[in-house]
């Protein structure tokens, strides 16, 4: 779509909740400045696309909110019902930047101090100078970044529930799937059972961010392994397989996320057992968590649920091989911008508030052996946590080689 066929949608309404929110927050406005695509939380929250010249919108506590716009890119505010007010030259700029800004003291903006929580980080060192040249102290936005721009929406939270269903049914039908080609005698590749997901998936409904990795043994070892047409390997009995799918609806959905372990075999051997217990109990021990302190009142961060699913990993004696976060913010992106589950990459101190969603995944990846790991997503409610995956893997998925239905049926 062209930038002339588009018009800035902030609803007044909307306006009045950030402005309430940033008067419990302490804050004297918020700040949203794009250059260019660089800061997507403030083109989503105004429904603008990428502009060639720099764009400032300022919410203040109470009033109008104002835009700062170039000259010649005026056709996106035509049904701006604020304050427009236009530069030309890069002194003009700066000057109507001061003035807006002038006698406001926390200002909210896409930083974080330290760069601690890099999803927040959308503003540039030398817009953040001049900023602070103007006399305002830039401040986190994160709390009303998952307020408003990823917390969910009904309809949100209602396509995300269909692509789950989605995601699940592929996962079983691609395990039962790899036991019908051991059965028949044929070779079963990692790359073909991914693209048969993906394919599956579409042809279900999920148009956008579709994606899977099929991974054996010491490949799922690495987190980030991805099976393509070069390089992939054969799956066979006594293998162990991981596989890790995602997708959404469309453009403005929210994703599904999750991981599922399957083993080419009758029964899974006491080594992969002992893993997949700590790995399983870990992500339940971290909802657990969030379920008893959300109804005991009290508010709950993502370094905190962190803190529990790797605590009892740890305890298992697999804390050194635990290698990533334990969860990350799902909303419009697959990694989203709201709270992640972390307190290893990162610090994340954001509070898990009603309305936002994120995955809980612990793994364990023992290099030249194997990986596991069990994702499901969490979305949360005003009374606590609520499990989106549909019945989340208590064990590992026994792959029988056996002839049955095609690939296309519908999963159990």
């Amino acid at each position: 779509m062209a930038v002339t066929d588009v018009a800035v949608d902030l609803p007044s309404e909307r306006v009045r909740e950030i402005q309430l929110l940033l008067r419990e927050l302490n804050l004297d406005g918020w700040l949203l400045y794009d250059f260019r695509g660089t800061n997507p939380i403030a083109t989503g929250l105004l429904g603008l696309p990428p502009l060639s010249r720099r764009v400032f919108v300022l919410i203040r506590t109470e009033g109008d909110p104002i835009a700062v716009t170039h000259r010649i890119e005026q056709q996106p505010w035509r049904e701006w019902t604020g304050l427009n007010r236009q530069y030309l030259s890069w002194e003009s700029l700066e000057g109507e930047l001061t003035e807006i800004l002038q006698g406001l003291g926390r200002v909210a903006l896409e930083y974080s101090e330290g760069d601690g929580v890099p999803y927040l980080d959308r503003v540039p060192a030398g817009m953040l100078e001049l900023i602070r040249a103007a006399g305002v102290t830039p401040v986190s936005s994160g709390d009303l970044v998952s307020a408003f721009y990823s917390r969910w929406s009904d309809e949100g939270l209602a396509g995300h529930h269909r692509a789950a269903k989605l995601l699940r049914e592929a996962a079983f039908a691609a395990f039962r799937r790899i036991g019908e080609l051991l059965a028949a005698g044929e070779e079963v590749q990692e790359w073909e059972i991914r693209r048969g997901i993906a394919e599956r998936l579409a042809q279900r409904g999920l148009a956008s961010g579709v994606d899977a990795v099929v991974s054996v043994n010491a490949n799922a070892a690495n987190p980030h392994y991805a099976p393509s047409s070069s390089q992939s390997s054969s799956i066979v009995p006594g293998d162990l397989v991981l596989i890790d799918l995602w997708g959404k609806e469309n453009a403005s959905s929210i994703f599904a996320d999750q991981t599922w372990m399957g083993y080419v075999g009758e029964m899974v051997p006491p080594r992969i057992q002992h893993v997949w217990e700590a790995v399983r109990d870990a992500r339940e021990r971290a909802v657990a968590f969030i379920q008893e302190w959300t109804a005991a009142g009290r508010a709950v961060a993502g370094f905190e649920v962190d803190d529990v699913s790797r605590r009892l990993i740890s305890e298992r004696g697999f804390g050194e091989a635990f290698i990533h976060r334990t969860g990350h913010s799902i909303d419009r992106e697959l990694h989203g911008s709201g709270p992640n589950i972390d307190n290893l990459e990162t610090r994340d101190t954001r509070t898990l508030i009603p309305g936002i969603g994120f995955s809980i995944e612990p793994g364990i990846y023992l290099p030249g052996e194997l990986g596991i790991r069990s994702e499901i997503d969490v979305f949360m409610t005003s009374s606590g946590p609520v499990v989106t995956t549909p019945e989340p893997q208590k064990e590992i998925y026994l792959i029988e080689v056996r002839a049955a239905a095609n690939f296309q049926s519908s999963a159990s």
